[in-house]
């Protein structure tokens, strides 16, 4: 049996990020609001575990989006398909990305993705072009994870 899985990306701000990858991709911030709002009246989260962002309660230094037409769970938002963690650490960045996001435009798509994800803070770094073997852009995200565009 497949094993699920969920990939976690060390972030910063982990509500920004994950507004920009939902953005990025078209997937949904998941919102927990429903468990953390029972968490807090059964006495079981601090209130200073929590944050408000875009109007919804979330869990401090964690967020996550999920592909919209994957199941989830209701009470908790949660994803139970492909879904993006991003986790606050103390830490800064440093070196170049092991693991990173492929993004994927259609047929003759890949400049107005790359200006789309421009226009919610990604950069670019160096483009690639190896004719049959492929097209693409290195990207940054706003924290300056590395990503292509292709």
């Amino acid at each position: 049996m497949a094993l699920g899985w969920k990939l976690v990306i060390d972030s910063v701000n982990a509500p920004v990020l994950a507004d920009f990858w939902a953005a990025a991709l078209e997937y949904q911030v998941e919102d927990p609001t429903a468990l953390i709002e029972q968490l807090l009246a059964a006495g079981q989260l601090p209130e200073a575990a929590v944050i408000e962002h875009n109007g919804r309660k979330n869990f401090r230094g964690l967020a996550a989006v999920r592909h919209p037409e994957d199941p989830f769970d209701e009470t908790s938002g949660t994803g139970h398909g492909r879904r993006l963690l991003f986790q606050d650490v103390p830490e800064p960045k440093s070196g170049k990305n092991r693991l990173h996001i492929d993004i994927h435009s259609g047929p003759d798509g890949r400049d107005k993705l790359v200006a789309k994800l421009e226009e919610l803070g990604a950069t670019r770094v160096e483009e690639f072009d190896q004719g049959p073997a492929g097209h693409w852009w290195v990207m940054r995200d706003p924290e300056g994870n590395e990503f292509c565009v292709a």
